[in-house]
């Protein structure tokens, strides 16, 4: 049984997500009217998860959520809004802690649960296995790799961040507890770091936008949303818009992401197995570099198994650090890996092989 705490200024809101939980099984149940309330029934009630709304009277979520953390931490999912003004909030919020985010359908009062029904119950529960306590204390240089692989050949380096892509490219997959492992992974890269980097972050159509403007504001690299078709450039970062799948295709010769309609046959998008599927087809895989960070499911599994089995590296997050460890121990389980490494380890793994 999970000990749910259901945080909305909204009645009506409440009792839609009190029936929810109710009917799928599995959940007890309280509620908390605002911020002062969800910090109390926190301390008495002892939650496993907190389903937590940003703008509340009395207290608002992000403040809540800064008192939660620091006097009992529990795993958080935030419930917002699909505006750009929501996605900073939201992106605040996992810079505090929280563990995910579900983005309200209709906007601050939904009455259209049901769109969001099998996220939430999915993100919830995910969320009672969570350790995020452990990975928000996360430093740099306190853990070591748990697993190493024989060397492997290097990659051939670009001569200058502003010409086009070569040979190198690194993608990244992620899920849940994305937003704030990219931005402990990014920022380590230097501004010289010579290959392009490809981010599919399981993320809304609204939200993609705010969040490479807030990356690009934290790293060295220029951060991007792939919304049109974009010719790969060495040293810059490119986030899959939201609401669209991210390919690699070629135009005239040249390495180009692009867009494009969500994939029905896909679970999650932007689709970490299509952009894996498409750098295969259009590059070298022994030039490819595949990094799977935290998240739920099994998104991009099979196609960065194919990357390593063909000649290419990757990378898996550790369980120690990782928020949710589906995806890298998808990875994992189906020898899909080079290496499986802690958060803090995996940008200075990535330099050495671009420094080759």
């Amino acid at each position: 049984m999970i000990k749910l705490l259901i945080v909305d200024d909204s009645a009506l809101m409440r009792r839609q997500l009190t029936q929810l939980f109710q009917a799928a099984g599995g959940f007890e149940v309280r509620q908390a009217r605002n911020g002062v309330e969800a910090v109390t029934e926190n301390r008495e009630f002892q939650p496993d998860v907190v389903t937590l709304d940003i703008n509340m009277p009395e207290m608002d979520g992000i403040t809540a959520l800064s008192l939660i953390m620091a006097e009992r931490p529990v795993p958080v999912i935030m419930v917002s809004s699909l505006t750009e003004k929501g996605a900073l909030a939201t992106f605040e919020a996992l810079n505090l802690g929280a563990v995910d985010y579900v983005a309200k359908p209709g906007g601050t009062i939904s009455l259209s649960l049901d769109v969001v029904k099998a996220d939430l119950l999915a993100k919830v529960r995910a969320a009672a296995k969570s350790r995020p306590a452990k990975y928000r204390s996360l430093g740099l240089g306190s853990s070591r790799p748990t697993r190493t692989s024989p060397d492997l050949q290097p990659v051939k380096t670009l001569p200058s961040r502003s010409g086009p892509a070569s040979d190198g490219l690194l993608l990244i997959g992620v899920s849940t507890g994305g937003p704030r492992a990219l931005e402990q992974v990014l920022p380590l890269l230097p501004a010289d770091f010579p290959w392009p980097v490809l981010v599919a972050q399981h993320m809304p159509a609204s939200f993609t936008a705010p969040f490479a403007a807030r990356l690009n504001g934290s790293c060295e690299l220029e951060v991007v949303e792939a919304a049109s078709p974009m010719p790969v450039q060495a040293g810059r970062v490119y986030i899959g818009k939201g609401g669209a799948d991210m390919v690699l295709t070629r135009r005239a010769n040249v390495l180009t992401v692009l867009p494009k309609p969500e994939d029905s046959q896909q679970l999650w998008h932007p689709s970490v197995e299509l952009l894996g599927r498409s750098a295969l087809q259009h590059c070298a895989p022994r030039h490819l570099v595949g990094v799977m960070l935290t998240g739920m499911g099994y998104d991009g599994a099979e196609a960065f198994s194919d990357i390593k089995r063909l000649g290419g590296r990757t990378i898996a997050e550790a369980e120690s650090t990782a928020v949710v460890f589906g995806m890298p121990a998808e990875l994992i389980a189906r020898g899909g890996a080079s290496l499986v490494l802690p958060l803090d380890k995996i940008a200075a793994q990535v330099k050495a092989w671009a420094q080759r």
